[in-house]
């Protein structure tokens, strides 16, 4: 096939298991590739990829989902701020906390975390924050510190009344929070690193493993432990704590933090500097048994906005269609149809979970966990991928992280309540 070459180039490059994301997307990204360059074909296109660093770092990025927004994860800044207030106090003016975002995409990230512990009145001096990404334009749009409102979701929003001002062009960032932080163009697995051995004291590190095939979240594990203090926290994303507890680590304890530390050096839970009101926690029911089936019906997704375009048009048809089999039990063509919108548009998170259901019914474990995990990537709060993904970890003798994802489908289900 020829599209095995590249498929062993971005994974020699970058480390990405193709089949984390699909090999539909990645073909979305040599057509589109293809096209910018005016090759003739994938031969062609090969052989300008070899001869150009540039074009091999923009077949990186067309690759890359630079999904991100400020404050994502919120709990994790607020633990953040309450573990940071502690050592602080702890290094009493010895050395600066040193955090890193990586990867930091276009730098909502590392400035949410500059802007968290400012809020909670650490000193400037106290502490730096190193951003670091693959993607030389997401860093270059990160050191401009302007932002649309695709930067801001949800409802808490005060933080950019704090360290914002508006313009025509959307917001920009306060000089005071961009001064906390430092953007860079860099590799996980790039051997430079092991010059910032034990250097850092808080790393944030989310979504990324999931990518990886099981060696290469290995040697990217043993990269983040060298970059970490001896008693440093790790920040991961929702659907990668199963994979921690596999590698050595355990959680913090702080709720929905995603918080970890080596298994030997966890502390006592830090009560954080503004508490919540004590919630008491339900009794979360078992497990259900193994028996997977496709829902007697998948709802229809409704559009989100007028469609105007043939292209929005096409695509709210293939939506309906790929529900139509599903709902039918027509796995083959459901999933002809999942793999044709992967080609076609940017990736969706029900899609994602379409998929992992048809895998899910077929017996296919490993791929259903693959799609559910890609789904909670691109909808954090999706409640069939979280009660799915949840039922599938219990049924391989994960407790644990299946009784977290329970707890997260609860939260997202009082939520859409309220």
């Amino acid at each position: 096939m020829n599209e095995q070459r590249f498929f062993r180039f971005l994974q020699e490059r970058i480390g990405l298991d193709v089949e984390s994301v699909g090999t539909a997307m990645i073909e979305r990204a040599l057509r589109q590739r293809c096209t910018v360059a005016c090759a003739v074909d994938l031969d062609d296109y090969w052989l300008r990829l070899q001869q150009s660093a540039d074009e091999q770092q923009a077949l990186i990025e067309a690759v890359v989902v630079p999904e991100t927004w400020f404050f994502r994860y919120p709990e994790s800044f607020t633990a953040l701020a309450g573990l940071a207030q502690k050592h602080v106090a702890e290094l009493a003016g010895a050395r600066p906390l040193r955090i890193l975002s990586l990867p930091c995409s276009t730098g909502e990230e590392p400035y949410s975390i500059a802007m968290a512990l400012l809020d909670a009145g650490i000193n400037p001096g106290a502490f730096r924050i190193d951003g670091i990404d693959i993607s030389p334009s997401s860093v270059a749009k990160g050191e401009q510190g302007m932002y649309g409102r695709n930067s801001f979701r949800g409802t808490h929003l005060a933080f950019r009344e704090r360290h914002f001002s508006e313009t025509g062009d959307g917001h920009r960032l306060a000089e005071r929070v961009r001064q906390q932080v430092s953007l860079q163009v860099g590799n996980v697995l790039d051997p430079l690193l092991k010059g910032r051995e034990g250097l850092y004291d808080f790393v944030f590190c989310r979504n990324l493993l999931i990518y990886f095939d099981v060696p290469t979240q290995q040697r990217v594990f043993e990269v983040l432990k060298q970059l970490m203090h001896a008693q440093g926290v790790l920040f991961i994303g929702p659907a990668e704590g199963s994979l921690l507890a596999r590698l050595g680590m355990r959680p913090l304890g702080i709720a929905q933090s995603f918080a970890y530390v080596r298994q030997d050096d966890a502390p006592a839970p830090i009560p954080l500097s503004r508490p919540s009101p004590a919630v008491r926690q339900p009794v979360l029911p078992s497990p259900p048994p193994r028996v997977v089936a496709l829902p007697a019906r998948v709802p229809t997704p409704r559009a989100t906005a007028p469609m105007s375009s043939v292209a929005a048009e096409t695509e709210a048809q293939l939506l309906a269609a790929i529900a139509r089999h599903a709902n039918a039990g027509e796995s083959v063509q459901a999933r002809e149809g999942c793999e044709r919108y992967l080609r076609q548009h940017a990736p969706k998170a029900q899609i994602f979970y379409w998929l992992g259901l048809l895998s899910d019914t077929q017996g296919d474990a490993a791929q259903a966990v693959t799609h559910y995990r890609k789904a909670l990537y691109l909808e954090p709060q999706h409640p069939e991928a979280l009660a799915h993904l949840a039922a599938l970890l219990a049924s391989q003798g994960d407790e644990v992280g299946a009784r977290r994802l329970q707890e997260r489908a609860a939260r997202a289900g009082r939520e859409s309540e309220r």
